[in-house]
């Protein structure tokens, strides 16, 4: 407990002095976050350069957008069945949905890698998970939540708690002249 020293008076007594909880070592805290925002930027990442190269692991190489294939089109086709499966499997194979997701992918994944632009990264990847999510409506096993939810929610932390700072470049990048002037870019 930390002690503010003194006493003060109140309605003429004197009082004890006044006590407050110890600050507690944010060390941890920070780590937390800031491994969460690399792990978080490794999912987005590896997700662009499987889907660009076809590694194997969820793009076969012969589907892999540097061979002709479409990076939305698996997913998006197969949302069909599903409440919104209309609209977005209208969506699916489109060069400019395509385009959009790729660059989603990575400019996320390397954001939060280098812990820069965190809010802009929050923003562009918290939507494209709930309009993941909301392809998948209504959802297998549980009434409104999953992955994609959670991690939309991470996102927003991790640009609240400015996990940038660190780990990552976040609090110089947030010192330039740039980000001074348009504080969206922190």
């Amino acid at each position: 407990m930390a002690v503010i020293h003194g006493r003060k008076p109140v309605n003429g007594h004197v009082t004890t002095p006044i006590t407050t909880p110890a600050v507690q070592d944010r060390t941890p805290v920070v780590y937390a976050w800031a491994a969460a925002r690399i792990a978080l930027g490794w999912v987005f990442l590896w997700a662009f350069v499987d889907k660009m190269f076809g590694l194997g692991f969820a793009t076969p190489a012969a589907k892999a957008w540097v061979n002709g294939g479409s990076p939305t089109t698996g997913f998006l086709k197969g949302s069909g069945e599903n409440a919104l499966g209309g609209f977005f499997s209208g969506l699916a194979g489109q060069a400019w949905v395509d385009w959009l997701f790729m660059l989603g992918l990575l400019g996320v994944g390397a954001a939060l890698i280098l812990g820069a632009g965190l809010r802009i990264a929050a923003g562009a990847g918290a939507t494209m998970m709930l309009l993941m999510w909301a392809a998948q409506l209504p959802l297998e096993t549980n009434p409104f939540m999953d992955d994609h939810i959670v991690y939309a929610i991470v996102l927003i932390g991790l640009a609240a708690a400015h996990a940038g700072d660190t780990l990552g470049i976040g609090a110089r990048w947030g010192k330039t002249a740039l980000v001074k002037r348009f504080p969206i870019l922190k």
